[in-house]
């Protein structure tokens, strides 16, 4: 039997992530398994705010989102996740499951300027995410940290840098296609 193939789809906060994930999910049939979607089922469940949280929220749901991909690939489904987690937190998990799947990344960049335009359409879009996410606290220079210290994975794993800036660059096509070339789904 094959492996499933695991997609990654990751990058920056507000970098365009989880439309594509979400998009990519639906164009080659495969479930997605979101970092963020798992803490806001979490958060429901808890039935408190991001605020009111203790940090090893973030850390419980980071073992959460592992452990879902991990019985997933037992069963032989293949997936696309998708998280904003950085070289260090996604290295070992990925590491862990290379003998489970075939593993694909899709980095996803933008500028800093739109970053910031996402960011505030976001909040206004949707006033309830404060309670999930709590990023209407950040201040100027957290933001710049988040953002500018964004250190992306960086494994020997076939990687295709998306950006998301206008449009898609590679467009869709070629995404769905770098997916298709590495596992023949």
């Amino acid at each position: 039997m094959d492996k499933p193939l695991l997609v990654v789809v990751t990058g920056s906060p507000a970098s365009g992530k989880s439309t594509l994930a979400h998009i990519l999910a639906r164009k080659i049939n495969c479930p997605l398994v979101s970092r963020d979607e798992l803490k806001e089922g979490l958060i429901n469940t808890l039935g408190v705010s991001h605020s009111q949280l203790n940090k090893p929220i973030d850390l419980q749901v980071y073992e959460i989102f592992f452990e879902t991909i991990a019985l997933l690939l037992s069963k032989g489904i293949s997936l696309v996740i998708e998280a904003a987690f950085q070289d260090k937190l996604w290295r070992p998990k990925l590491t862990n499951l290379l003998q489970q799947a075939t593993i694909r990344i899709i980095v996803c960049k933008t500028d800093t300027a739109l970053i910031r335009e996402r960011f505030a359409t976001r909040l206004l879009n949707n006033p309830g995410r404060e309670q999930f996410h709590g990023d209407q606290s950040l201040n100027e220079e957290q933001f710049a940290l988040l953002i500018e210290n964004y250190q992306p994975v960086n494994m020997e794993i076939p990687t295709l840098q998306v950006d998301t800036t206008n449009q898609y660059n590679p467009d869709m096509e070629v995404v769905i296609q770098f997916v298709k070339q590495h596992n023949g789904i």
